[in-house]
């Protein structure tokens, strides 16, 4: 079974978008486009608190 978790090597912030782009196997620069534009058409508010709330309840790939 796949599972997400938070980027280590692609990250800007938190890692929430490279992340998500090495679960679904595309380039982080199109989810990166993507939560821009939703959170700027939802309201900024919300969609930095979404991405907050994902920063800590995906949890960290751990290499042991």
């Amino acid at each position: 079974m796949k599972k997400m978790y938070l980027s280590n090597s692609d990250k800007v912030v938190g890692g929430v978008c490279g992340g998500i782009a090495e679960y679904f196997e595309i380039d982080s620069t199109l989810i990166r486009l993507i939560t821009v534009i939703a959170t700027v058409l939802t309201g900024f508010v919300a969609g930095i608190i979404i991405y907050i709330v994902a920063m800590l309840i995906v949890p960290k790939r751990s290499f042991f």
